[in-house]
């Protein structure tokens, strides 16, 4: 079977290019498509191909961490959506060097996703787009340095970019029902940070205006605008499913046991203002809170 099991349109036709087409560069093709815009995706293997190939998705082929592979460069596009991860160590992001050397031309426009780990422990406060950079944990740190990487190349080559700062993203097929199930420990309430979340739908609108709407160079934090906590969440989860809710401990006992990576979670409290992405942007979310989100994901969604 080859990566391709349809005849392509030409790349060079393609408006919208997207790098990193999971869930949610998928959720946006959708969206793309119903405007009538052909849409190109980077795909690593042959079974993402497929994937991307069955909705209709002009595939390139190539992958980030080997810059070789991208070697016959990435098409000219107008909007170019740039949704993948740096790797997972490092001080930087070598993937995004990787694509950005490999376009044939710049886009007009680049919309980024990065993280709200970017701004770091705010001690649980409100906070704008404004608020200073200093992130805490190395996922926060490489994605603060791919932003700034991103800004000088768009200084140098003239490409507005818009960056989303992006919290944890739920939605269907998104939701941590195993974890509930092994009743893996949550904080107790009274010690547990705030959290922001985003509806995977919501995302993917908020990306679709930012491409249409977003002022060159801004930043936008992108949720729901009502923060809860982890344990909320979870708790949330567990009732929606009819589980045992987990058992909550104190914040000094979860060091001991949660993984790293839940823990550069948890020692981070912010509450993210969204404003200016209702505002600027004109999203309108479809999940304005849990309580509207989380029921949609267990019934599906219409881009699930």
């Amino acid at each position: 079977m080859t990566l391709i099991d349809r005849t392509p349109e030409p790349l060079s036709s393609a408006p919208v290019l997207i790098i990193g087409c999971g869930d949610i560069g998928c959720r946006v093709a959708h969206l793309e498509q119903i405007q009538g815009h052909t849409i190109a995706a980077l795909a690593r293997s042959p079974d993402t191909a497929y994937r991307l190939g069955q909705r209709g998705i002009t595939v390139i082929n190539g992958d980030l961490d080997k810059p070789e592979t991208l070697a016959e460069r990435l098409p000219h596009v107008s909007t170019l959506y740039y949704f993948a991860p740096p790797p997972p160590s490092g001080d930087d992001d070598p993937r995004m060097h990787h694509a950005l050397t490999a376009l044939a031309r710049p886009p007009d426009r680049l919309v980024y996703i990065s993280t709200s780990g970017v701004y770091g422990d705010c001690g649980g406060a409100w906070i704008d787009e404004d608020w200073p950079l200093k992130p805490k944990s190395p996922r926060g740190q490489r994605r603060l340095a791919a932003e700034l990487a991103l800004r000088d190349w768009s200084r140098r080559t003239g490409t507005t970019i818009v960056i989303l700062r992006v919290p944890g993203i739920y939605g269907p097929g998104r939701l941590s029902v195993e974890r509930i199930r092994r009743q893996v420990p949550v904080i107790d309430p009274r010690e547990a940070p705030y959290t922001n979340r985003i509806h995977a739908d919501d995302l993917a609108a908020a990306c679709l205006a930012a491409a249409r709407r977003g002022q060159p160079g801004q930043a936008y934090n992108i949720s729901d605008g009502h923060p809860t906590t982890m344990t909320d969440y979870f708790w949330r989860i567990a009732d929606l499913y009819g589980l045992p809710q987990p058992p909550a401990i104190p914040i000094a006992e979860a060091r001991e046991v949660l993984s790293p990576a839940m823990l550069s979670f948890m020692e981070e409290s912010k509450r993210l203002i969204n404003r200016r992405m209702l505002d600027e942007l004109g999203v309108r979310l479809r999940y304005p809170d849990l309580a509207h989100g989380l029921p949609a994901c267990l019934a599906g969604s219409p881009m699930a």
